[in-house]
C-alpha cells in the first residue's frame, strides 16, 4: 500500500527530499499534532511568529491555514494590527498586504 504524498513532498521533494520529508512527517505530524493546543491555537501562534520575523512567503501559506483552522479575516487583521506595535510598522504594513491578497484568492 503506497502512502500519498505530503504537500511538502508534492512541491518540492524532489529538489529537496529529506527537508520535504522532515516538513511532512515531523512539523505536520508530532508538531502540529500535538493534543496540548488546538488547531486555531497553533495557526494564532505561528502567524504571529512569521509577521514578527517579517517572513511574507510563509505567512501567505498560514493565513490561508488559519483561516481552515478556524481564525476569520478580522482576527486575523487585529493580530497584524497589534503586532504593528510590538514587531514593528514595517512588519504589520507587510502582513497586511500579504493578507489582503490571501483573503482576496479565498
Amino acid at each position: 500500500m503506497s502512502k500519498t504524498p505530503g504537500v511538502a513532498q508534492q512541491i518540492f521533494g524532489e529538489f529537496a527530499p529529506k527537508l520535504a520529508q522532515l516538513t511532512d512527517e515531523v512539523l505536520f505530524g508530532p508538531v502540529w499534532g500535538g493534543d496540548e493546543l488546538s488547531q486555531r491555537d497553533r495557526s494564532l501562534i505561528t502567524v504571529a511568529a512569521l509577521i514578527t520575523q517579517h517572513r511574507p512567503d510563509q505567512l501567505r501559506f498560514h493565513l490561508a491555514k488559519a483561516r481552515e483552522n478556524g481564525l476569520t479575516e478580522q482576527e486575523l487583521i487585529e493580530v497584524i494590527t497589534q503586532l504593528a506595535f510590538y514587531a514593528g510598522w514595517p512588519s504589520s504594513m507587510t502582513a497586511i498586504q500579504v493578507a489582503q491578497e490571501v483573503f482576496a484568492e479565498a
